[in-house]
């Protein structure tokens, strides 16, 4: 069988880490997900955080279906170390990561694979666009894809446009240069963004790479770690203060990239009705900024008319959309 633009007989190993804990609710599309990949040369890692519920087991299960599919297991210490424990256990030059919640699209692996190959060494990660999905599957919406592609270190300094961790294959390389995922975030009770830090770090020594579609399904439910957006604030500022140690002359980039960050938490607080949150990011970020308290409301108010303006015009263009969407194999299987 030759894939699109790779001979299956000469594919490179890809391997797939899959942090999990207590996630038995979701592994099991997850991990279908990845072993229903048109890309079929995988070795998938799922490492267990500590789990106290079934996941082990259910990873076993399709380990016995499946022999692409290991189980490695630690005492909970976390996502980023998680990750950090899979990838370097993998076998392969190729590391695709993948949260036990979300889902990929059946070509997505394989159309990354090609770009990455097709890019030579100095690409160093490639991501997709994405969909929010729901507890059943269901696509949400989709988020608006950007065509940030190339050397990215600019735009990465404004926020972290690749969106979370189940989107990116990522050269090892890369991620040595990189020093893997910052488990400090965690120790200093701001774990969130090691996502963007890491992306961050990549950036300054590689390219991007963007496949412009929809392969990504990214699940939103409340209790997901960055529900915590207080948390999640404190994060993005610890990364945003090594950015500016590095690059000094672009503190006032770095700077816009904090405040849109905070109006996209506080609005999303907002939207879930979650005023306790909302007035912590508020009361939080105007203990240095005291005009945003008045100022910040207004501007969160006019970023959530702009995003309803978007969505009338994604609404609008449904139809020519809908082709571009992902199809995941077992969509609404939940439901």
């Amino acid at each position: 069988m030759v894939t699109e633009g790779i001979d299956e007989s000469d594919s490179p190993l890809v391997s797939v880490v899959i942090p999990a804990f207590n996630a038995q609710d979701t592994l099991d599309d997850t991990l279908l997900s990845v072993r229903r990949q048109t890309y079929r040369n995988l070795e998938i890692l799922v490492v267990d955080d500590g789990s106290t519920d079934g996941t082990p087991s259910l990873v076993l299960a399709h380990a016995r279906d499946d022999q692409r599919v290991m189980l490695l297991r630690q005492e909970n210490a976390g996502v980023a170390a998680a990750r950090n424990k899979g990838w370097q256990a993998a076998r392969s030059d190729f590391i695709a990561f993948v949260d036990a919640d979300d889902l990929w699209e059946l070509s997505k692996i394989e159309k990354q694979v090609s770009l990455l190959l097709a890019g030579g060494e100095r690409m160093g990660l490639v991501y997709t666009w994405w969909v929010v999905i729901d507890q059943h599957n269901r696509i949400r919406y989709a988020v608006d894809g950007l065509g940030i592609e190339g050397d990215v270190l600019a735009q990465i300094l404004l926020g972290n446009f690749v969106g979370h961790g189940s989107s990116p294959v990522i050269r090892r390389q890369a991620l040595i240069a990189a020093g893997g995922f910052d488990s400090g975030l965690r120790s200093a009770g701001a774990h969130g963004c090691e996502d963007m830090l890491l992306y961050y770090r990549i950036a300054m020594r590689y390219r991007f790479g963007l496949i412009p579609e929809y392969l990504t399904g990214y699940r939103v439910v409340s209790g997901r770690m960055s529900s915590d957006r207080v948390r999640m604030l404190r994060s993005f500022k610890l990364v945003a203060a090594e950015m500016k140690r590095a690059h000094p002359e672009q503190g006032e980039t770095i700077d816009k990239g904090i405040r849109r960050y905070v109006v996209f938490l506080i609005g999303e607080a907002a939207a879930s009705l979650d005023l306790r949150q909302t007035w912590s990011i508020l009361s939080f970020w105007s203990r240095k900024h005291p005009l945003d308290l008045l100022l910040m409301p207004i501007e969160v108010v006019w970023s959530k008319i702009l995003w309803r303006l978007k969505w009338v015009q994604r609404a609008i263009r449904q139809r020519s959309l809908q082709n571009h969407y992902p199809v995941f194999p077992f969509e609404n299987s939940n439901g």
